[in-house]
């Protein structure tokens, strides 16, 4: 993971990167300082438009990586059943963070089996970093995600063997290229 360069200054504090000379942790940081360099993180994606939203960020981030890395049109915030476009191809966008208190590679709910072509899907690791990442025929979506009937849409895991399925494209690579850009 690439170290960060520069120091955020919360409360009048300096928090440097790791190994500088006058380090302050962040264990040392009150909960009120925590919160803080949280939003102000949060409001740097957005100004990188990494995020836009003020929710987590690993549905965004899922949606920049994969628009960066193929060049796909991200749709409106309020489009249906798709994140983004190449043509007329539609892909539903999906991330999921796999950390040290969950391990589920569920990704969120799927209203509309039919409403996109590919879902493009990616697991980050407890640190954001890319552990997998794939493009996926709706057909396989499908013959893999079972209604649930108390939510009203499909659970979808994202497992290894769906990477082998025919027409799956392991795509791990590309959106770790474009994330450490």
């Amino acid at each position: 993971m690439r170290n960060l360069v520069r120091s955020f200054w919360i409360w009048g504090l300096a928090l440097l990167p790791s190994g500088a000379t006058g380090e302050v942790t962040l264990t040392d940081r009150t909960l009120s300082q925590l919160l803080s360099l949280s939003v102000e993180i949060h409001e740097e994606l957005r100004h990188r438009n990494v995020v836009r939203s003020a929710n987590s960020p690993t549905g965004d981030l899922a949606e920049y990586l994969f628009v960066s890395a193929f060049g796909w049109a991200q749709a409106e915030n309020s489009q249906k059943s798709y994140d983004a476009l190449d043509g007329q191809v539609r892909y539903q966008i999906k991330g999921r963070r796999v950390h040290r208190r969950t391990k589920s590679r569920q990704m969120s709910a799927i209203r509309d089996l039919e409403g996109f072509d590919f879902l493009a899907a990616v697991i980050f690791d407890d640190l954001y970093q890319v552990s997998m990442a794939a493009i996926i025929p709706a057909e396989v979506v499908r013959a893999n995600a079972p209604y649930v009937a108390h939510t009203n849409s499909y659970r979808f895991h994202f497992r290894d063997a769906i990477v082998k399925e025919p027409g799956v494209r392991d795509v791990t690579g590309m959106l770790q290229a474009v994330l450490e850009q």
